[in-house]
């Protein structure tokens, strides 16, 4: 053996020497580990308030949408009144009459007015009678009509998408 083993064989180990250090690197992962779980619970907690945000954000995008729709039915269910007088206007006024041309414009603009916002007018003409749509004025026997059916309109019914705004008034075959 030489001088230089034979000082390493008789050197006492140290308690503090690879223990401590192997100690100080447990306390390191300890410590790497926790740092990880607190990222992950974190990272979690991130993810839910986004997703949390992107409810909201969605819910209240739906909400926004449905106050806008009631408020057009709202402004519509309050002028569908002056279309149908421009109606019976047009209706009851002779040919010549000067006025006839300006009403009939009036009324046509109203009309793509309501439509350019997703109102729509139907008339149930043949269709079977359905109470959602169509409300029933007279139930009588009308000839070439299967019972059941809307014999005639009285007054055309106004949908927004498929919400009724106003139900068709109409005849219904018996």
């Amino acid at each position: 053996m030489t001088d230089a083993e034979q000082a390493v064989q008789e050197e006492p180990v140290e308690e503090g020497g690879l223990g401590d250090e192997q100690e100080a690197l447990e306390g390191d992962v300890e410590e790497l580990v926790d740092v990880a779980a607190k990222r992950d619970e974190y990272l979690a907690l991130a993810q839910r308030t986004q997703a949390d945000f992107e409810n909201y954000r969605k819910r209240v995008a739906k909400e926004a949408a449905a106050a806008q729709e009631r408020g057009v039915a709202r402004l519509a269910r309050e002028l569908l009144p002056a279309l149908d007088n421009l109606d019976r206007a047009l209706e009851a006024a002779a040919s010549d009459d000067p006025l006839l041309e300006g009403v009939r414009l009036v009324r046509s603009e109203l009309s793509a007015a309501l439509a350019r916002v997703g109102v729509e007018s139907f008339s149930p003409l043949g269709e079977v009678f359905d109470p959602a749509w169509h409300e029933a004025m007279v139930h009588q026997p009308v000839d070439g009509a299967p019972a059941g059916t809307v014999a005639e309109v009285y007054q055309p019914g106004y949908r927004l998408g498929e919400q009724v705004i106003r139900p068709a008034r109409v005849v219904v075959a018996a």
